[in-house]
């Protein structure tokens, strides 16, 4: 099936990231992996240029603004000043507030219309802290923040299996302590609606896993099960939700228990991301449930020391604009 005509459709926002990452080398490749469609790059069209000319890439930047239509032709970029000179594979703390301008940017646009949703390169935590924002702690997290949403969920996802979180970018000793009925229940509940609403899965079947080891043992290794989670989950299958679990982590990944769920839900940061990635690493693609506008991203960070090299891996982020796209109705 032809795709609509550009003018015909919205565009969708790609933010390129630290512009000292490798998110420039890979926004700069989509032209040619997504001939034709309506995007429109954030990013500072001098650092595309140069990362161009270093990559040897024969790609046409042309300055866009809201109210333009996104070219089929050349590659559209919102100038967005990095705010420092960037050399690639150089973070530099200078370029912090210039990144999240580019965030900014895209929310506004989403918000307001001009954009059909947004897609995100990888940033640096870091070096946001460092130059801009001490509290910052990821994209999910400033997204809800800027969009009014008290609470979204991060979901990744391959063809095979997503993975959605409980709890994001926590420091170990205080996940168990944001496992609470209130937040658990508000992310199932969200993690149900979207999969039902964005990915046409009728009646979700979402396995959850346990915070302890073996599910906490039946309270013999932690109670978050018995105090937290298991009234939880009764509560909201009483309500007809399709929920297993909590089940021990280390056996859940399997072809048994996977065959019959749709997403899992995992508590913690890396109790549920190391087996995905394991799985699909560089065709994953991030999604964060929840807000009032579609946003994926990569499945990967900033990769400092490949950035200029030619050698870094565009298939997360064409895996993501293809997910956005298609969720955004595009």
């Amino acid at each position: 099936m032809p795709l609509p005509r550009v003018s015909d459709r919205r565009p969708l926002a790609v933010t390129s990231g630290d512009p000292a990452g490798i998110g420039p080398d890979l926004v700069l490749g989509l032209p040619r992996s997504q001939p034709g469609a309506p995007l429109v790059v954030l990013g500072d069209l001098d650092v595309l240029q140069a990362r161009a000319e270093q990559l040897r890439l024969e790609v046409r930047l042309r300055a866009w603004q809201p109210g333009d239509r996104a070219s089929g032709e050349a590659l559209s970029v919102w100038h967005c000043p990095a705010g420092a000179n960037v050399i690639a594979g150089q973070p530099d703390p200078a370029t912090a507030r210039g990144t999240l301008t580019l965030l900014d940017r895209a929310i506004d646009g989403c918000l307001d219309g001009t954009f059909a949703g947004m897609v995100t390169a990888p940033l640096s935590k870091a070096v946001i802290c460092e130059g801009a924002d001490a509290s910052f702690t990821g994209h999910t997290e400033y997204l809800a923040q800027r969009s009014g949403i008290e609470r979204v969920v991060m979901m990744l996802a391959t063809p095979a299996l997503r993975v959605a979180l409980a709890t994001t970018h926590l420091p170990l000793r205080e996940v168990a302590d944001a496992i609470n009925a209130d937040d658990l229940s508000a992310t199932l509940r969200i993690l149900h609606k979207d999969l039902r609403e964005r990915f046409s899965v009728p009646h979700p079947r979402i396995m959850v896993l346990g915070l302890n080891p073996h599910a906490g043992e039946s309270g013999h290794l932690g109670r978050e099960e018995l105090d937290v989670i298991i009234p939880v989950l009764d509560a909201l299958r009483a309500e007809g939700m399709q929920l297993s679990g909590p089940l021990p982590a280390d056996t859940a990944f399997t072809p048994k228990h996977l065959a019959q769920q749709d997403a899992v839900l995992a508590m913690y940061h890396d109790q549920g991301l190391p087996v995905l990635k394991y799985s699909g690493f560089g065709e994953a693609i991030n999604i964060t449930l929840g807000l009032p506008f579609v946003r994926t991203s990569v499945d990967h960070g900033t990769a400092f020391d490949l950035a200029g090299s030619g050698r870094a891996s565009h298939r997360s982020l064409q895996a993501a604009t293809r997910w956005a796209m298609t969720l955004a109705g595009q």
